[in-house]
């Protein structure tokens, strides 16, 4: 059973479906074929907002829901209280190998259940408010209390307190453009004016080296602020299979040391969780590059799926077959009539035989890939859905002719269609 959903997170699903995008929340409506994962998954949140760090791997081809699965997992994270952030790995913006960018790419993005990115000046607040509430309680001095808090954060990164402590005076001074240009250099953005920096005595910008200094001095913070944690999605990992062979190799070495970071306990509260294809698990381009790493990942997948391990460094997802695309369909539409009056004359139109044949049309015109259509099957259905509503005489058996242009197809997509102009016909 799922939660009820309010009105205007109803809205933003619904809106976001018929843009064709994933919804950034309320995932737990459009969850099928995940219960299998949750318990072991709520289980391994439990253990990083204890202190602990969990790493895992998702992977699946094209359609198989790896970023809905990640979204649903930061989810479930934020309503456990956890901070989240997610990363688009890619070889221009964001490649791996340039670990200073994926950081800024994190802060950037992140996110709490109550403040939406960037979070950062938020959390940093709240925590100083803590920390000065807890100096005052114990009787002690703010600053001496503030170095003992980032004592394991300084040994990595001397100057994330340097500029933490540069920021206190700032805030207190009433010095906004000053504290501002602080909030932006801790979150890794470059061209801080020098000035600013050479107030707080650092120098430079966030590089390579201090990168994951930077996440533990986060990852600090978030802590102390009454944070559960912090879930680190890194989205599309395999996208580094396409850069230089150099390059490359130094994205596999630094995911080989975020994993180790990772289980030597180097990153308490850190829920790091990748996603990518089979092939960059498995293919000659992928992590068999670097032995240690492809062991480290190493899961057995020999097995029916139904037998998989959610215990393992990988998760497999399996895709969608027809029944599971019918069931989402399902899903939308009674997350759509759900906030109209006349839903029972919606859900008698829009029935579970026209649901499955609806269905089969999409995945037909796409070369029989059923994984590859839910994108454009629910875009496809909410708009039937909207039409149904509005015009009590439509019936979208005769009145509703579907078109799939090549506009609408991503890349993968129009690879499968292989057509300018699809007409489905129901």
């Amino acid at each position: 059973m799922t939660a009820p959903v309010s009105a205007r997170r109803r809205r933003e699903i619904l809106d976001a479906l018929r843009r064709g995008t994933v919804p950034s929340n309320g995932l737990d409506q459009l969850a099928v074929g995940l219960d299998r994962f949750e318990n072991e998954l709520d289980a391994e949140l439990s253990v990083v907002a204890g202190g602990g760090a969990m790493f895992k791997a998702v992977r699946g081809d094209y359609g198989s829901g790896k970023t809905f699965f990640a979204r649903w997992l930061a989810d479930r994270a934020l309503k456990r209280g956890f901070a989240v952030a997610e990363v688009q790995i890619n070889e221009i913006d964001t490649p791996l190998h340039r670990l200073e960018a994926v950081y800024r790419r994190s802060i950037e993005s992140l996110r709490t259940a109550s403040v939406p990115p960037s979070a950062l000046r938020p959390i940093l607040d709240g925590w100083l408010f803590t920390i000065e509430d807890d100096a005052e309680s114990q009787g002690i001095d703010i600053d001496a209390l503030l170095e003992r808090r980032l004592a394991a954060v300084a040994t990595r990164a001397p100057v994330f307190p340097m500029a933490i402590r540069a920021y206190r005076r700032h805030v207190a001074e009433g010095d906004n453009d000053s504290a501002d240009g602080l909030v932006a250099w801790l979150g890794g953005q470059p061209h801080v004016g020098a000035s600013v920096k050479r107030q707080a005595g650092i120098k430079g910008d966030l590089d390579n080296s201090l990168a994951l200094g930077f996440v533990r001095g986060l990852l600090a913070v978030l802590a102390d602020a009454g944070s559960a944690g912090l879930l680190l999605v890194l989205d599309e990992v395999e996208t580094l299979q396409r850069v230089r062979t150099d390059s490359r190799a130094k994205a596999l070495n630094a995911l080989r040391q975020l994993v180790d970071e990772v289980h030597d306990g180097h990153f308490p509260g850190l829920f790091l969780l990748i996603t990518g294809t089979p092939a960059f698990f498995e293919g000659r381009q992928g992590i068999a590059l670097l032995p240690p790493l492809a062991d480290r990942l190493h899961t057995d997948f020999s097995r029916d799926p139904k037998f998989d391990n959610p215990r393992a460094p990988q998760l497999r997802l399996t895709g969608f077959d027809l029944d599971r695309l019918v069931e989402l369909g399902g899903r939308v539409r009674e997350l759509f009539i759900s906030g109209v009056e006349d839903a029972d004359r919606i859900r008698s139109v829009a029935d579970d035989k026209f649901l499955h044949r609806f269905a089969a049309s999409v995945a037909g015109k796409l070369g029989g890939r059923v994984g590859v259509a839910p994108r454009l099957f629910l875009r496809k259905l909410v708009d039937v859905l909207d039409v149904i509503e509005l015009s009590p005489d439509f019936d979208p058996y005769t009145d509703y002719t579907v078109k799939i242009t090549e506009s609408e197809l991503s890349d993968t997509e129009r690879e499968i269609a292989s057509v300018d102009d699809i007409e489905l016909d129901l």
